[in-house]
């Protein structure tokens, strides 16, 4: 007979999700969610640790176990109010942060078995608001009469601006593009992040108080300095690093070889897949390299494969256990069909008539530790080969757009190009603030939602004071 300390801990529930075959073939979320008895039942393998070790990995310090004995219980309203304390983008963090790094990372059922399935609790609870139709607004302060900025409606901006309207400030967010949520409209598929659920979020960023203008570029259309003379008090700078890096070897001018930013851009917020509702430009190829190992390597794959293509091949320089993309990411994309093909970088594009047709390739192993802490990738002369390509995508990471930081030379940047800030989110510029990817360069979204709520408070505390 066990005894109590011993007893055994009931499995993970597991998530209903389209098949590979199925969902290799349309855009449709893959992820298809749990049910309400499925939710209860994941929930109630909650241990409610006092401690809460579960929260020291979220970044935004969501009250873990409060929402997920909320959900045991049955009361799936009071959990997303709970959630919606500290974070109010729950629909998307719950389906593309890597909780597996974070919350999950902590959780104390992961010493015998398999953590808690919080991220996909969120989810759960943030559709079932959704769907219901009764989405619940926070109480809010008195009016300040004061005004910010928000430069950026990605989830830095989005963050920071439905905090400064809950703190009882006037908002208005500044968009470059036709429209709003930034890498989470443009970067993200469709089959991880839909769109209608990304829309609806904004909406409650809204409702909240906040208003959004598209079109408006900060740097080109409008200079910070006019935000101050039009009356604004304060200026929050969440522009994200949306500039693409490419590799710099030969023939990488060619048709058919796409930044990830361009392809993904097309396909996602200009509704090339939906051809020919939506007339945009996009080129289909049978054979396609997609060169990173990164979320947005495999968004890449997985959106070209299901644009038609026969083959994609995967190339990464390291081997799969360096890859910073999520597991789940990996084996989906590995059970679509997707040919990984690591420990080999491109040397050369090669084209006919101005259009890429192959990819050289050499092999590499892994040598000693480099900055990143990570084995330095190192070339094995003599180990070439080809792969026929007729759409090559370069998803090897972004850097700052310069536009905003070369219209404000009185921002400093860092060594690496990014904004520099201080402790309180304060750049060099007197009453201007900046977080997300502009200072840290590409993370995850769950971080940028963190540094835009922690700025929220800087900027409150700069008004108020």
């Amino acid at each position: 007979m066990k005894k109590n300390n011993q007893r055994s801990i009931p499995k993970r529930v597991p998530m209903r999700e389209q098949s590979a075959k199925e969902r290799a073939l349309n855009f449709n979320e893959v992820a298809l969610g749990y049910g309400p008895e499925e939710a209860v039942a994941e929930a109630s393998r909650c241990l409610q640790c006092k401690s809460a070790p579960c929260m020291r990995g979220c970044p935004v310090e969501v009250d873990i176990p409060s929402f997920v004995s909320l959900i045991a219980e049955g009361d799936f309203d009071a959990a997303i109010k709970k959630i919606k304390e500290k974070n109010c983008l729950p629909a998307i963090c719950g389906r593309v942060c890597p909780q597996e790094n974070q919350c999950e990372k902590f959780c104390t059922l992961s010493k015998k078995g398999e953590p808690l399935a919080i991220g996909r609790l969120e989810k759960f609870v943030a559709d079932h608001e959704r769907e219901s139709g009764k989405i619940s607004l926070p109480k809010k302060k008195g009016p300040t009469n004061k005004k910010v900025a928000v430069i950026g409606s990605g989830p830095a901006g989005l963050a920071c601006a439905g905090d400064l309207a809950k703190l009882g400030h006037s908002v208005t967010i500044f968009e470059a593009l036709h429209k709003s949520g930034g890498v989470l409209a443009y970067g993200i598929p469709e089959f991880r992040l839909p769109k209608t659920v990304v829309e609806k979020e904004i909406d409650f960023i809204k409702k909240l108080g906040a208003e959004i203008k598209t079109n408006i570029v900060i740097g080109k259309t409008k200079m910070i300095d006019e935000l101050f003379s039009e009356g604004y008090d304060a200026v929050f700078l969440g522009t994200g690093a949306g500039l693409p890096r490419f590799l710099r070897v030969p023939g990488e001018n060619l048709n058919g070889v796409y930044s990830a930013n361009e392809f993904l851009t097309r396909a996602n917020l200009m509704k090339a897949y939906l051809f020919p509702k939506y007339d945009t430009p996009i080129k289909r190829g049978e054979n396609v390299v997609v060169v990173g190992g990164g979320n947005v390597a495999m968004d890449s794959a997985r959106t070209a494969l299901r644009l038609g293509a026969k083959n994609v091949y995967l190339l990464y320089r390291r081997t799969e256990e360096e890859m910073p993309a999520r597991r789940e990411e990996v084996q989906h994309a590995k059970e679509e069909g997707i040919k990984f093909r690591i420990l080999a970088t491109p040397k050369r594009f090669i084209g006919v008539d101005g259009w890429i047709t192959a990819v050289e390739c050499i092999k590499t192993r892994l040598g000693e530790p480099d900055e990143s802490g990570r084995r330095k990738p190192v070339i094995k002369e003599g180990s070439d080969f080809l792969l026929p390509a007729d759409v090559v995508i370069i998803a090897i990471g972004t850097m700052a757009n310069p536009v905003l930081l070369e219209a404000t030379p009185d921002i400093e940047l860092n060594g690496k190009g990014y904004i520099a800030v201080k402790k309180n989110f304060r750049t060099s510029k007197e009453g201007v603030f900046a977080g997300g990817d502009i200072t840290t360069g590409s993370a995850t979204v769950i971080l940028a939602i963190g540094t835009g709520k922690t700025a929220a408070l800087e900027i409150n505390n700069y008004l108020l004071t």
